[in-house]
């Protein structure tokens, strides 16, 4: 087993694979606009593509994997699904009229960000500090 990453490392490789997975999201959110889907269904598909990048990136270069893809796969889209999708579908659904759908997706897709990084650790790593 090689060297466990330094925590500065493994949040650095995180954010990298985020910028990449948000824009990944955002694209896909657009396209989906693009050929006529509700918001709301956008914003899953949009998820759907961009969860996949992100278990795959992080579990192979930014965490050190301690649990098997067919266990760690499942709670990563679990907590993802909770957290990622459940907090920028209520941002595009509720603050929409309010703030407008761009400015809802990228409120939404920041604060997912900060607990998606917990989430990620647990699933992939299982644990939560350190």
């Amino acid at each position: 087993m090689s060297e466990e990453k330094p925590l500065g490392t493994k949040v650095l490789r995180f954010l990298t694979v985020g910028v990449a997975n948000t824009a990944i999201d955002f694209a896909i959110f657009a396209l989906g606009l693009k050929l006529g889907l509700p918001p709301l269904a956008a914003n899953v598909l949009a998820w759907v593509v961009a969860v996949t990048f992100s278990y795959v990136v992080n579990a192979n270069w930014s965490f050190d994997r301690q649990r098997r893809h067919s266990e760690a796969l499942p709670r990563f889209v679990a907590m993802g699904a909770v957290i990622s999708l459940l907090v920028s579908s209520f941002a595009v659904g509720l603050l929409t009229d309010v703030i407008g759908l761009w400015p809802a997706k990228i409120g939404g897709t920041i604060v997912a960000a900060i607990l998606n990084f917990i989430a990620a650790r647990w699933s992939i790593e299982n644990r939560f500090g350190r």
